[in-house]
């Protein structure tokens, strides 16, 4: 359909991913959805109005031959939401090093893969929008590998929003704090009743998405309060804001 709006969204068969397709869909948007369970995929498209691919945006060659079938359908993308993640609990010392691996490879390596493949249906007027976390901005030691992962995707983010200006293609940072999802269940695995007061819904990331992009910003902490606190508190005083966010966070069970 001429004129029509394409958003491909990954990690769309819930939470974050489901919540953003089924915004977009509202507003226009015909939908891409990309996750690794096709029966969660089929449903949410059928309901929206999409389409669906089954893909692991860690395993690069299938990322790439998802995107070229995509491209060949909808030769321009309007959007692409690079928001698959997947949480690792425990510290460097403790968790298991193929879990290590994994989040590496999903979090910041599955955007990457991602941004490269759909590149070529990136053009001017184009928006790219990276789910990174309040955890790419803060050193937390009872989950270090996931907080490293989300470090990466920032500097990611960061390094292709310069990268593809030039093209006309904004690329926009969104970092959530805590958000309750099937994937990550905040509220029962937070100890701090302090910590669970601030935990959010996966449709106030979603909202924040639609805005960060209709407002064109480039970097956005969702909510501001206390997040983007945090954020400074880790970038004034390293040292001390980690000791203290370790010692009220022993703050997620492993179970």
């Amino acid at each position: 359909m001429t004129g029509e709006r394409i958003a491909v969204v990954t990690g769309a068969s819930s939470g974050i991913g489901e919540a953003t397709a089924r915004e977009l869909a509202r507003r226009g948007w015909r939908c891409v959805l990309l996750a690794r369970r096709a029966d969660q995929l089929e449903r949410i498209a059928t309901e929206i109005g999409g389409e669906w691919e089954i893909c692991d945006v860690a395993d690069r060659a299938q990322v790439d031959d998802v995107a070229a079938r995509v491209l060949e359908r909808h030769p321009e993308i309007g959007l692409l939401v690079n928001n698959a993640g997947i949480p690792a609990r425990g510290s460097f010392l403790d968790i298991d090093p193929e879990l290590v691996e994994r989040v590496t490879a999903v979090n910041y390596l599955g955007s990457v893969w991602c941004l490269r493949a759909f590149a070529p249906g990136l053009h001017a007027g184009a928006h790219v929008v990276n789910l990174v976390s309040v955890a790419g901005t803060v050193a937390f030691a009872p989950a270090g590998a996931y907080a490293a992962s989300k470090h990466a995707q920032l500097a990611f983010s960061r390094s292709v929003t310069a990268l593809l200006r030039p093209r006309g293609v904004q690329v926009h940072t969104v970092m959530p704090g805590f958000v309750e999802t099937e994937g990550f269940p905040q509220r029962s695995k937070l100890r701090s009743p302090m910590l669970r007061r601030y935990v959010i819904e996966a449709d106030d990331v979603a909202t924040a998405i639609i805005r960060v992009v209709e407002k064109s910003k480039a970097e956005v902490t969702v909510p501001w309060f206390p997040y983007r606190l945090a954020t400074i508190g880790q970038a004034v005083v390293p040292g001390l804001f980690s000791r203290l966010v370790t010692r009220r966070a022993g703050q997620h069970r492993d179970e």
